[in-house]
């Protein structure tokens, strides 16, 4: 059993690590407006790979002509688009390997595994209707959210696995009182909500609608228009590269996304610090506190130094660092809140 559950343990890691790189990659093809990189899905210009030869790009030219090839957006569409296969892949492989197992490891954490499998086939429905919609504003945020739930859950399975191998080998840690909970949920709920608005930013084009900080356009509250910076649904067969709001609904979609980061820094911070108060999560409340530290210097980073594409990336591969610390927090008290009861 313990070296079916090391076995079990290195490919949950790989797993993980695999779906930190997909969603570093997608903020990456989204920030370098490289979503629309090949018009079409799975396809690249109808190529596996993507069209580089003069003569291929030239037919390419004439089968989407209203999307001439850009090979520099292309190649990081499909790069995305193969590591994302990847993590399909090896999603569905350590699904059906927990199952397997469940009878011969009591324990293991194959629910949250089975849940995952459905999870990544709307992760792909998403990214083919990401390009087919041509970006439409709540397809692209519903798929960063999507890559968030996956990281999170294979994270909760990472996590018990790791447990799991530890009992079985004799070591044991202390655990914090279950009280940590209430913090840790209201501290996931904030960050969830200003994932959303961060990718809801993005996908609109809003990040730049504010070039000053604290101020937004040297004022503290200029033009906004919070109604039309919210109407979810849009007109389907638009082109919403580069955005279609009117420069108040950005600025309304920026200063949201700030206020936003105040109620996170404010709980988060709270949060932080309940952790750091019992041995057992002082680490993960050190953790979460240097995250979110970092996290809110490079969304300022961002405004102030016109969204460059490296801290732009960062700021998204840091969201979801937060997002597993607290997921872990979240272990933390389930497992103690079990243990006593």
């Amino acid at each position: 059993m313990k070296q079916s559950l090391k076995l079990l343990q290195r490919f949950s890691n790989f797993t993980l690590l695999l779906v930190f790189v997909v969603i570093v990659l997608g903020a990456w093809v989204r920030l370098s407006d490289a979503g629309l990189g090949c018009p079409d899905w799975p396809a690249c210009y109808g190529h596996l790979t993507w069209p580089n030869q003069a003569e291929e790009i030239a037919a390419a030219g004439q089968n989407y002509p209203q999307r001439p090839v850009e090979v520099d957006k292309a190649w990081k569409e499909v790069i995305h688009r193969y590591f994302a296969g990847g993590l399909g892949l090896m999603v569905f492989a350590l699904a059906a390997l927990l199952l397997r197992a469940r009878r011969r490891i009591p324990g293991l954490p194959w629910r949250p595994a089975v849940l995952l499998v459905p999870v990544i086939i709307l992760q792909a429905l998403f990214g083919m209707w990401t390009v087919t919609l041509k970006l439409l504003p709540w397809v692209v945020t519903t798929h960063l959210l999507g890559g968030m739930l996956t990281f999170a859950l294979l994270f909760w399975i990472n996590r018990k696995l790791r447990h799991l191998r530890h009992s079985s080998i004799g070591l044991t840690t202390p655990l914090p009182s279950p009280a940590i909970r209430p913090w840790v949920i209201a501290s996931l709920i904030v960050l969830v909500m200003q994932i959303f608005l961060g990718g809801w930013t993005s996908s609109n084009y809003a990040a730049l609608a504010c070039l000053d900080f604290p101020t937004c356009q040297q004022q503290w509250w200029p033009a906004t228009d919070f109604s039309e910076a919210f109407t979810l649904w849009r007109e389907i067969g638009v082109d919403y590269e580069g955005g279609v709001l009117d420069q108040a609904a950005r600025n309304a979609i920026h200063i949201s996304h700030r206020f936003g980061a105040l109620l996170a820094l404010l709980v988060i911070g709270l949060t932080a610090w309940r952790l750091w108060l019992y041995t057992a999560t002082r680490r993960t409340g050190q953790l979460l506190a240097m995250l979110l530290g970092v996290q809110i210097i490079l969304g300022i980073q961002n405004v102030v130094l016109k969204l460059p594409l490296l801290n732009a990336v960062a700021h998204n591969g840091v969201a979801a660092l937060l997002l597993v610390t607290l997921v872990n927090a979240l272990w933390w008290s389930v497992e103690s809140h079990r243990n006593n009861a």
